[in-house]
Formats: structure tokens, sequence, C-alpha cells
């Protein structure tokens, strides 16, 4: 909350993708990500929901609500039938990477509980595929070479240094 004064006096924030460092391509590659799992956990829910087990009518239904809810948050301009679509994309464009991986994934994972079949693992696949996506962009980018040496050759100083200051107050 504390970064949200500042943003909010320039007029609209600038959304924590930017932040993160995502580039625009890896944006779009979750985008996208995001709209295939919705259309295949729409397909598989309906598949699922032909049957006669209420867990798996279950699972059919909360994949068809995953699949809303990913349109909503990943492409509100597929959702111009609803009011609240750009309040919540805004919304959702507001979370961190890791908030986005987290709910994704849960999303996903909840469906394989109830009904652990090849049709909720095809669905949800695509659309847990989108959280570890965000996932991996809220770990960052892997640093260079010689960062990591120049840290590694700060830290063996200052063991170093450490071990003289001990050895000279023993002496």
């Amino acid at each position: 909350m504390s970064g949200s004064g500042a943003a909010g006096a320039s007029g609209s924030p600038a959304p924590p993708a930017q932040e993160e460092g995502m580039t625009w391509w890896y944006r779009w590659l979750c985008r996208l990500s995001g709209v295939l799992g919705a259309i295949s956990c729409a397909i598989s829910g309906l598949f699922s929901c032909i049957t006669i087990y209420p867990l798996k009518i279950a699972a059919g239904v909360w994949m068809i609500m995953n699949a809303f809810v990913l349109l909503l948050c990943e492409a509100p301009f597929c959702c111009q039938f609803v009011e609240f679509a750009n309040t919540v994309a805004e919304k959702v464009d507001g979370l961190r990477s890791w908030q986005k991986a987290l709910f994704y994934c849960g999303m996903a994972v909840v469906p394989i509980i109830m009904s652990l079949s090849l049709t909720t693992l095809l669905g949800n696949a695509i659309a847990f595929a989108t959280g570890v996506l965000y996932g991996l962009s809220a770990l960052g980018k892997k640093g260079d070479a010689i960062s990591y040496a120049r840290i590694q050759q700060q830290r063996q100083q200052a063991d170093e240094e450490k071990l003289a200051e001990t050895l000279e107050g023993e002496l």
C-alpha cells in the first residue's frame, strides 16, 4: 500500500509488470496463454458437465467459471457485455506477478482435486501454465556472470577481513 500513494498522485499508476521488468513480448505471451487457457477450460468444462457424477459436474462448472475469470482478467475486450470488466482488469493489472501466479495456479488446481480425470488435467493445463509464466516473471531476470563474479569477490573479501580481525584479536 505504501507504493500506491506516490503513483496515485501523478494520475494513473504504472502497471507492476513494467516495474518488475517484464518485456512487452513476455507480457503478451502471458496474456495469450491466459486466453488459450480460458478457451481450453471452457471446452473441457462443457465436456466435464456431460455426466451423471456430481463431482465431475462441479469440476466442470468450476472450469467454466475459471474460463470466465481468465478472460475477464487477461482479455477484458472479450467481455464487453460485462459492465465491470475494465474495472476488474485494471485491478488485476495492479497485482504483482507472484499474486497472479498464485491466483491462476490455485484456480486451475481446484477442479483437478475435485475430479482427477484426463479432461480436467488437459483443460486446466494451459491455465496452470499461465500461472507458471507469471510466477517465472516474478522471479526476475537471471543475473549476468560479471555481476555474479563481483558479488562473490566482495563476499570473499569480507570473509577474509573478518578472518583477519579474528586472528588479530586472538594474538
